[in-house]
């Protein structure tokens, strides 16, 4: 798997982005694709790679960036087990480092609370519940604490978050 930086990433994106033997994708999902891209890069949702083998088939290069580098990594991946004859090359540090190069983004609409966020307040007060379900009613809750800590030290030590996965698929993110 083939890593550019950010710099690099901009530059052949102004280049090559007319070119019809190359593709640029953000693997994020719809709505965090909706809420900040990256002009002229189109939206292909990790969980949708499949669906869109036919699309990827004669291109020579696929450039793939998501928030932080860590989902178009496992987009490649799986890109690479379609058999695809494209130069699949992950663009390091993603959206965050586009934006921490100061470069501008696009945005659809912004209606409704970041993902992240979003995960923050359902831990933070799913923890609560637990520990106040724990002295107030019965000692089991403390089990919901312990399991969203142990689900946010899994997040934070593999970059998947099987919260922001889920909450990604509610009506209200779509």
């Amino acid at each position: 798997m083939k890593h550019i930086t950010i710099s690099e990433f901009q530059k052949i994106l102004h280049q090559e982005n007319i070119s019809p033997n190359v593709d640029f994708i953000n693997v994020c999902t719809s709505a965090e694709y909706k809420e900040k891209h990256i002009e002229g890069v189109r939206s292909v949702p990790l969980d949708e790679i499949e669906k869109h083998k036919e699309e990827f088939k004669d291109k020579e290069t696929i450039y793939v960036h998501c928030r932080s580098g860590k989902r178009s990594q496992v987009a490649i991946q799986k890109l690479q087990a379609l058999k695809l004859k494209a130069e699949l090359i992950n663009v390091e540090g993603g959206l965050i480092a586009w934006e921490g190069a100061g470069l501008a983004t696009g945005q659809l609409k912004r209606v409704r609370v970041p993902i992240m966020q979003q995960v923050l307040l359902t831990a933070g007060l799913l923890v609560l519940l637990g520990t106040l379900g724990a002295l107030l009613v019965h000692p089991a809750f403390l089990y919901l604490a312990l399991f969203v800590g142990a689900g946010l030290t899994f997040a934070g030590a593999t970059g998947w978050c099987g919260m922001a996965y889920l909450l990604s698929k509610m009506p209200w993110n779509k």
